[in-house]
């Protein structure tokens, strides 16, 4: 029987599973698996890959998914990536519609192709949106024309708005571009371009294909090293930019900062704890490196604004560096 691992953040869900029960009865080969406040990236890849683990056929697998560029969205595409041979799937908006119809296509056929599953899921899932009264509907888009896009590259020393790249938000996230950026804080800030600063990320082409999947509509998605931030603060073609750059650890941070890099302030959302590191707050932990790191930043008067998301109230970096002084 084809499986269905239903994934989100929260109880959704599970919610949702429950819902389908109601109408379908008890099902098998069908997981929800939740992301908790408590858990990183890697915590919910492998409870993912656990609930994998408990259906029957491993070759057919589809994956539904809140939210398109979220957590659990991002690591049901690296368990794909991990598993090139396997024909599984993923659509995200995860909705009852959805899953109702999914539910249905298996009772027709329980082995049916994850993919023919996912193609047929995709409409139903998207009617199943609608208002009343009938008049809220939105009008369809109209689309840009080819010839009302951009043709060709600007070229080298063109100078647009000022002539200086803006930088909405300069955010250190070791989750990077996850669905608390791509949604509130993209909503928040209003970014054109999505750009992502890492040596790292930029030589791994599967974290670097899950960046350029996670961006939201209608903005820019970038993954570039160090040295290209760099070049491109310099760059007078990148004037009527503004940009929320990501920044997987403060070290990469202070090392544009100090190549030039006009960064006033870091917002400091997520530190992913691992081995030598302290918890400092429910989403940061530091290890010496870090510590020294911020410490550093400070005396070059960079500001801190310690929220998760913009509906936080920011916590105190002193009080954090201070807490991790007394633990390390």
């Amino acid at each position: 029987m084809t499986g269905i691992v239903l994934t989100s953040h929260g109880g959704l869900a599970e919610g949702i599973l429950q819902s389908a029960g109601m109408v379908f009865g008890p099902q098998e080969d069908m997981v929800a698996v939740t992301l908790t406040p408590d858990m990183g990236p890697d915590d919910l890849h492998a409870k993912l890959n656990k609930a994998i683990s408990s259906l029957s056929n491993q070759e057919e697998i589809i994956f539904l998914a809140d939210l398109m560029g979220g957590t659990p969205f991002n690591q049901c595409n690296r368990i794909l990536g991990e598993n090139p041979d396997k024909k599984w799937a993923i659509v995200t908006g995860l909705n009852l519609p959805m899953l109702i119809t999914a539910l249905g296509e298996r009772m027709g056929n329980p082995d049916v192709p994850a993919y023919d599953m996912a193609k047929a899921i995709i409409t139903p899932a998207r009617d199943g949106i609608s208002p009343v009264p009938e008049e809220l509907e939105p009008a369809p888009a109209v689309t840009a024309s080819a010839s009302d896009a951009p043709v060709g590259d600007i070229p080298e020393g063109t100078v647009l708005g000022d002539g200086h790249i803006k930088y909405v938000l300069a955010r250190i996230d070791s989750r990077l571009l996850h669905g608390q950026v791509a949604t509130a804080w993209s909503k928040s800030v209003q970014p054109d371009r999505i750009i992502v600063v890492s040596d790292a990320v930029s030589k791994d082409a599967l974290r670097k294909g899950l960046i350029m999947k996670a961006a939201p509509p209608g903005i820019k998605a970038h993954v570039v090293p160090l040295k290209k931030i760099i070049e491109v603060e310099k760059d007078p073609r990148f004037g009527a930019t503004k940009a929320l750059l990501l920044f997987e650890n403060p070290q990469d941070a202070l090392s544009v900062i100090k190549a030039g890099v006009s960064i006033k302030k870091l917002n400091l959302g997520s530190m992913a704890h691992s081995v030598g590191k302290v918890v400092v707050n429910k989403v940061v932990s530091m290890g010496k490196e870090d510590l020294a790191t911020f410490q550093e930043l400070k005396k070059m008067g960079i500001e801190f604004d310690v929220r998760k998301v913009p509906s936080d109230s920011p916590e105190n970096i002193d009080d954090l560096i201070a807490k991790a002084e007394s633990l390390l």
